[in-house]
């Protein structure tokens, strides 16, 4: 039987954070920034989330009351400066504005006093939205298709009818998944957009949560703060340079570079943490008129980083060192207006190859660097399942053989670079909708499920799938795995980065400060304590993590 997305929704939602003793963080006397969160309802408040940022600065950093209500900033996050202070407390709001003037000769201490809010409605996730609204699990899958570009929020407060909703859906499918609503792309192929006959039942869904019929008629239900080690973390944020700028995957250097792909605009980019100094590497525009902007970024075992221009058709290859940018776009005869290649699969020292892929067909492409010749293989005609298929990521293993997410039903499969067979696993949840992968250095495959809500782990060794629950309404993006075997995580829905021990099945949940659209996540092993870097995709911003136990 299907398993609700929700996981019950009111079952193990308190549990979905880890809950165990604080622990001393900083020592005696370290704190430039401390003070107590209260309320009137509450007393002292556990799991608020306090930012400071200095006027002025491009970055902010946060961290998360303990259970006593206390919160405090190491001296060597905050310089010495003045500071406007807010916080992240669903249901809450501070009761009045707060700042702070830090010095390095002594701890300001400022106490922050909380009221219950009157706009709670503005301040829920979109995992909140789903867990509030009525309806059945089918139905509220298809929100999941929503997030990439806006809110549900934007849903909710619409006030269409079913009918127009018809049109409404049919437009936005129109639009490119580049787009957000200062920046909106359109598509060249119309048959990616159904015709609105075909939108009446999300239409008429859409209709009863909205505010179609008056205020909603429906509780609005709220996730719990953070608890215990959940609020032993450090969340630094560096805004970039646009505000239309979407930085979706990343990677970091030996250097600590922190290199990024602009999902909607013609640039590759490097983040130096320590000078917030940001180098734009601009793309070439191949198909002028058509949509912008680069997914996959994946360094190279020579160091070097290859990235995909999705409706562009090419694939690119940086030096970070000249910052010359080689390309390879797609052959003429597969390069029509439909193509949207997205992924590179990456071990051509093997062979001298390199994978990528067409969403709209789902055919896999190979380009032999020496003679960039392109071939063409279409493994979704051996997924003999009587259902619409797509693939999602394509991804390489040591052997530079194939792996592909089958993203609409479920599947992970495999494409020989020798034999070119192909073999299709099915994921064990049903509709797990399969999204991104990595592949660790014993060639296991672990691939996010999207609808499923957890991350599996598959074993080609024995052709056998281990599954990893993941906290209610987490919708995994993409994981990675990190030194010490805990899987790191994140989605489009709770603005909480997840932190899985493998062994205890037990799940840290990091708030962040804000609404953070979580696509990559990037695990960074170099540091002590593991640290993990993600785009805020919808607000222009990387996000480091950094938890302190």
């Amino acid at each position: 039987m299907q398993r609700n997305f929700l996981l019950s929704a009111t079952v193990g939602l308190a549990a979905a954070l880890v809950q165990s003793a604080p622990a001393t963080v900083w020592a005696e006397g370290t704190s430039v920034l401390a003070g107590r969160v209260t309320s009137a309802a509450e007393g002292a408040m556990e799991g608020v989330v306090v930012t400071a940022r200095k006027a002025g600065a491009k970055l902010s950093v946060s961290v998360v009351s303990d259970a006593q209500g206390q919160y405090s900033f190491p001296a060597d996050r905050l310089e010495p400066g003045q500071y406007a202070i807010t916080i992240r407390a669903v249901g809450y709001e501070l009761g009045g504005k707060a700042a702070a003037d830090v010095s390095a000769a002594k701890t300001a201490t400022v106490d922050l006093k909380l009221e219950k809010t009157k706009k709670l409605a503005s301040q829920l996730t979109n995992a909140e939205w789903v867990l509030s609204m009525p309806g059945s699990e089918e139905q509220k899958s298809f929100l999941l298709n929503c997030t990439s570009c806006h809110t549900l929020e934007r849903i909710v407060r619409s006030s269409y009818n079913a009918e127009e909703w018809t049109h409404v859906i049919t437009r936005m499918q129109g639009y490119a998944a580049v787009s957000q609503p200062i920046k909106p792309q359109r598509v060249m192929d119309p048959a990616r957009a159904a015709a609105p006959e075909q939108n009446q039942r999300p239409a008429e869904y859409f209709a009863t949560i909205n505010q179609s019929q008056g205020p909603w008629q429906y509780e609005l239900k709220t996730l719990p703060r953070p608890k215990g080690r959940a609020t032993k973390v450090i969340v630094t944020e560096y805004d970039l340079l646009r505000p239309t700028t979407e930085p979706h995957d990343m990677v970091v250097d030996s250097d600590g570079m922190v290199w990024y792909s602009d999902f909607g605009e013609l640039n590759i980019s490097k983040f130096d943490p320590k000078t917030l100094k940001v180098t734009e590497y601009p793309t070439q525009e191949f198909k002028p008129g058509f949509p912008v902007g680069n997914l996959d970024l994946e360094m190279a075992k020579d160091g070097t980083l290859w990235f995909d221009t999705m409706y562009q058709a090419a694939l690119g290859n940086l030096d970070p060192k000249s910052g010359e940018i080689k390309y390879y776009p797609l052959a003429k005869e597969f390069n029509d207006f439909k193509v949207q290649m997205n992924f590179v699969g990456l071990r051509h020292d093997v062979d001298g190859k390199v994978w990528s892929k067409n969403v709209a067909t789902g055919d896999i492409f190979r380009v032999d660097l020496a003679s960039q010749q392109w071939e063409r293989f279409q493994p979704l005609k051996d997924l003999a399942n009587g259902k619409r298929n797509t693939i999602y990521q394509v991804i390489s293993d040591s052997k530079n053989n194939l792996w592909m997410a089958e993203f609409t039903n479920g599947y992970l499969g495999k494409l020989d670079a020798k034999t070119l067979k192909t073999t299709w696993y099915q994921v064990p949840t049903p509709n797990a909708r399969a999204r991104r992968m990595v592949v660790d250095e014993r060639d296991r495959v672990w691939v996010t499920e999207y609808r499923g809500n957890k991350v599996a782990m598959f074993d080609p060794a024995t052709e056998r799938f281990t599954e990893y629950q993941m906290p209610p309404l987490t919708f995994p993006y993409r994981a990675m795995v990190d030194k010490n075997g805990e899987i790191w995580t994140g989605g489009m829905s709770t603005d909480r980065v997840v932190r899985h021990d493998t062994k205890t099945g037990e799940s840290v949940e990091y708030l962040m400060p804000e609404a953070t659209n979580i696509r990559s996540v990037w695990v960074d092993n170099s540091t002590p304590r593991t640290t993990l870097w993600t785009g805020s995709n919808h607000r222009a911003a990387l996000v480091k993590v950094e938890p302190l136990d």
